[in-house]
């Protein structure tokens, strides 16, 4: 049995339990305050919990793995080991500075305080660049204190910058790119090893199948040669005869970040009736 712990609310607790279900994992349904369920047709156990305990919980073998955001774990430096990135809850961490405020490099905070709720990364990325500054540590609504002459800085989570946006500051220093991983105990025995490697392929499966669209176009006999050559299959398409002389079904694989640009040029070159789907899964 492996055990996992996930966050029990906040912005990784849907999606982590969705790549679940995903990954054909379903969890017992809980009570609202339950921290701990299983999977029916995998050997999982989930252990609901706050997001800044996970890396410890997985350090001291209370969970053998863990979703949790990598700045959680850069946090508690947590002495674990990350498995695999799992492509959501995508942020930076960033310092953000009032938006009338002049700033030319990290130079500028010397002598300045600094408010946030990540006070141990804040802290390395000062003393790396020698930077003297005043750390406030508060536990939430960070980016008032500017505001209330808290601080002349804050170093905080950063999505899409409309928080920052709306308390009148501005993004001024990138320290950290951060998204959901999984992170695993350094003392796992073979089995459990096993487990994980079972767990992650079906986790990778369903994550590349994100990527892509599956195509059916209908394409006359004398353009297939020029379709074919459009086309940014997997290998090669699959082509079949249709009932009407002349005409081929063509099948293929297409990536989602140049999906229409291809598109297109296959309208361009003759294709017709195109027909495109999600895929739910691709084993490479």
């Amino acid at each position: 049995m492996l055990t996992m712990a996930i966050q029990k609310k906040g912005r990784l607790s849907t999606s982590s339990i969705e790549l679940l279900e995903h990954c054909g994992i379903h969890l017992k349904k809980t009570g609202h305050d339950k921290l701990k369920t299983s999977a029916v047709n995998f050997p999982l156990e989930v252990l609901f919990l706050r997001d800044d305990d996970i890396p410890r919980c997985v350090e001291d073998g209370i969970a053998d793995i863990g979703i949790v955001g990598d700045n959680v774990v850069f946090e508690t430096a947590s002495d674990i080991e990350k498995v695999m990135p799992l492509g959501f809850g995508k942020c930076r961490m960033s310092i953000a500075v009032p938006k009338h405020v002049e700033y030319k490099d990290i130079t500028s905070l010397e002598g300045k305080r600094i408010a946030t709720s990540y006070d141990h990364i804040l802290q390395n990325y000062l003393d790396k660049n020698n930077v003297n500054a005043g750390i406030h540590k508060i536990s939430g609504s960070v980016e008032i204190a500017p505001g209330i002459n808290m601080s002349e800085a804050i170093f905080d989570i950063v999505s899409t910058g409309s928080t920052l946006i709306s308390n009148g500051l501005k993004e001024v220093e990138i320290i950290l790119e951060s998204e959901a991983s999984i992170y695993s105990n350094n003392s796992l025995d073979k089995d459990k090893k096993d487990l994980i490697d079972k767990l992650c392929f079906r986790i990778r499966s369903v994550n590349t199948a994100k990527d892509y669209k599956y195509i059916l176009l209908n394409v006359p006999n004398n353009k297939l040669d020029l379709v074919c050559n459009i086309l940014p299959g997997m290998k090669s398409p699959t082509i079949m005869p249709l009932g009407k002389e002349g005409w081929s079904s063509v099948h293929s694989v297409i990536n989602e970040d140049i999906f229409w640009d291809v598109i297109e040029q296959l309208k361009d070159a003759g294709a017709e009736s195109l027909l495109v789907t999600d895929i739910e899964k691709m084993i490479l």
